[in-house]
């Protein structure tokens, strides 16, 4: 398939009848079972660009669900993936705070539980194996860029407010596809110290990479059950949550076309 037309044969898909096909899907790492969601619009013909979705620090959700769906009706086929394991689903940020230590601070395992997602999102019949993305929210912005530095067969990586920290930046020169970090520009989870550290990080690989920062916004800014109350560090900002979205189907356009 010629990707150049890659998106005027989404806008045809969206004219005709869309099908969403979702269900919930069991796979492995390790001895590990993990649980995703994968969806795809039946009313695309043929193999199609996939996308990696990796949740928030509650893991596996509805608004993981949802942004899956929303990816499933542009016409691709989408991966929720689980990171903390099968019934592992945190009650409260406790919780999820204790589940995001175990994997921020064995980046290995991090990368482990990513790569068992895309290589399910691989096996699929839909799946064009040459063209495969990966988005991540807050602690799932960390993980995408960490299953990047792996040297996974990525077209790129779309970072929501993630963390850009890592124990091991030489490993960047292992990045094969493109970078787009959307930070809120004043995250106080994410200092300007922290941005400097990544953008040196990728200048030294000499990565194709871009950061967009967006004025008013604190970490969260995507997630819409993140409150309204920037004070408090991660809220929910509208013009942002838009304006990243954007920039994503705009990055996808560029490197699913090549």
């Amino acid at each position: 398939m010629n990707w150049k037309l890659w998106p005027a044969l989404l806008l045809v898909a969206g004219i005709s009848q869309a099908e969403l096909k979702g269900k919930t899907i069991d796979y492995k790492e390790g001895k590990s079972v993990l649980e995703g969601y994968l969806v795809y619009d039946d009313a695309v013909q043929g193999k199609r660009p996939g996308v990696i979705v990796v949740p928030d620090w509650m893991g596996m959700s509805p608004f993981a669900q949802d942004r899956a769906e929303q990816l499933a009706k542009m016409g691709y086929i989408a991966l929720a993936a689980d990171i903390y394991g099968k019934g592992i689903r945190p009650k409260d940020a406790k919780e999820a705070m204790q589940q995001v230590g175990l994997y921020k601070g064995n980046r290995p395992l991090m990368r482990a539980r990513a790569k068992a997602a895309l290589d399910t999102l691989l096996a699929q019949p839909q799946t064009d194996a040459s063209h495969v993305a990966a988005i991540g929210y807050c602690f799932g912005g960390t993980t995408v860029l960490e299953l990047a530095r792996s040297g996974a067969p990525l077209a790129g990586v779309v970072s929501f407010h993630g963390g850009l920290d890592t124990p091991t930046p030489e490993d960047a020169k292992n990045i094969k596809g493109k970078v787009l970090v959307l930070h809120g520009a004043d995250d106080p989870h994410v200092p300007p110290d922290q941005v400097a550290a990544f953008e040196k990080e990728m200048k030294d690989a000499k990565v194709d990479w871009q950061l967009v920062k967006y004025s008013g916004a604190v970490h969260a800014f995507a997630v819409p059950t993140a409150g309204n109350d920037p004070s408090k560090g991660a809220a929910y900002n509208e013009r942002a949550a838009r304006r990243s979205w954007q920039a994503m189907k705009d990055f996808f356009a560029e490197i699913f076309a090549q």
